[in-house]
């Protein structure tokens, strides 16, 4: 469904990425998992049109998007929840969930039942359908995390991009958003979760990639890399 290869990326003159591949099928959940500064924001970015690539592809259904632009990538079904929630904060809940159905408004995606749609991220995301009509800026953290998945999901994509959800949030706030992330993947929905709680992210995971200073280290069934000696060392620890 979504397929890296070779790919590189820089911020001038800074290479970030040096050549990683990775796959994500269709239907599976596949977690990106390292350090601080190992690039896996930027490989997010590079696959969602943010930044270009240097080079090596990007693909998604078979369809070639390396270094589209962003809208055109979402035009093609792949959404990005990212870094730092970025929601419209002078905007409704609502008005922000249905942002992320416009490509499905203006013919770009097939518009499908958006309403319906709107009901269902709702009824997913309970803490917003209790808040829709409130002002996205006047949201906790949390919330405002909620509602940046919500507005993925409503995109009707292909693919979801998931960059570090838990970021910043209460122990119980972060249990909540893997339960939604776990229901997610139950309904069949394609994903790829940059996440800094590796354990987390590899107890809900199908498969697994570990990013060291902008490459691949190592990368398998995420029940394998949960016992892998090295993985449970660096990025495991004692919450393992």
């Amino acid at each position: 469904m979504l397929s890296i290869q070779n790919l590189h990326a820089a911020y001038g003159k800074v290479q970030v990425l040096h050549g990683i591949s990775l796959e994500v099928p269709k239907g599976k959940l596949v977690t990106l998992i390292g350090s601080n500064g190992a690039g896996k924001t930027t490989t997010m970015r590079a696959i969602s049109g943010m930044i270009k690539p240097t080079s090596g592809s990007v693909s998604l259904g078979g369809r070639d998007i390396t270094g589209l632009e962003s809208h055109k990538i979402a035009r093609s079904g792949l959404a990005h929840s990212p870094e730092g929630r970025r929601v419209f904060p002078t905007m409704s809940v609502t008005d922000n969930l249905l942002l992320g159905a416009f490509p499905r408004f203006t013919g770009a995606r097939p518009k499908g039942e958006i309403k319906l749609d709107l009901e269902k991220a709702l009824e997913l995301f309970p803490r917003l359908k209790e808040r829709q009509h409130q002002l996205a800026g006047t949201l906790s953290g949390g919330e405002q995390q909620m509602l940046a998945m919500a507005r993925a999901v409503m995109l009707n994509p292909e693919v979801i991009l998931l960059d570090e959800p838990s970021m910043g949030l209460a122990p119980i706030l972060v249990e909540e958003v893997f339960k939604i992330i776990t229901r997610l993947k139950s309904e069949g929905v394609t994903m790829l979760l940059v996440e800094q709680f590796a354990a987390a992210a590899l107890n809900v995971a199908d498969y697994g990639y570990v990013l060291e200073n902008g490459s691949i280290s190592v990368h398998g069934p995420a029940a394998s890399l949960k016992t892998d000696p090295k993985v449970v060392a660096a990025y495991l620890g004692g919450s393992h």
